[in-house]
């Protein structure tokens, strides 16, 4: 699925599929995705009579790092009603996918799959009588594998 092109993509254009819903409505609309990452840890390994005092690496579990979300509160408790689930010691599993489009907003270049993804946190916004900002609302998630497409 990836678009490969001599330029790199602007960042700004992508949607977002919280595996249920619309992701073309303003309730899948973000302001930031971050957090796409995955790590392969490390096991160092030698046997006592090698040539070598270098140790061997290999490869080790590999780890999914937490993504999170950031959106205008917009009066839909759809992202505090799925932490819940997980508060309540059931969390809902879901295939989040975000696409990132190209500029004519129509093209996916990218795509990244977190699998098995459930809430962990939630955070309100920020609230301040003095400021000209938006009000911000974050969820952050883990899952148990990360693929690009």
């Amino acid at each position: 699925m990836a678009v490969f092109r001599d330029n790199p993509y602007s960042r700004f254009n992508y949607l977002v599929n919280l595996g249920a819903g619309d992701p073309g409505s303003v309730q899948a609309g973000f302001a930031e995705v971050a957090g796409l990452s995955i790590d392969v840890q490390v096991i160092e390994y030698r046997n006592g009579n090698e040539r070598s005092s270098a140790p061997r690496k290999l490869p080790g579990l590999s780890k999914v790092g937490d993504v999170t979300l950031k959106r205008g509160v917009i009066g839909a408790t759809d992202l505090f009603d799925w932490l819940r689930t997980a508060r309540d010691g059931n969390p809902e599993r879901r295939n989040v996918v975000v696409q990132l489009l190209s500029e004519d907003r129509q093209t996916v270049a990218q795509e990244w799959r977190l699998l098995n993804a459930w809430p962990v946190k939630y955070s309100g916004p920020d609230l301040a009588a003095t400021t000209n900002d938006v009000a911000i609302e974050e969820l952050v998630l883990t899952a148990e594998g990360l693929d690009v497409a």
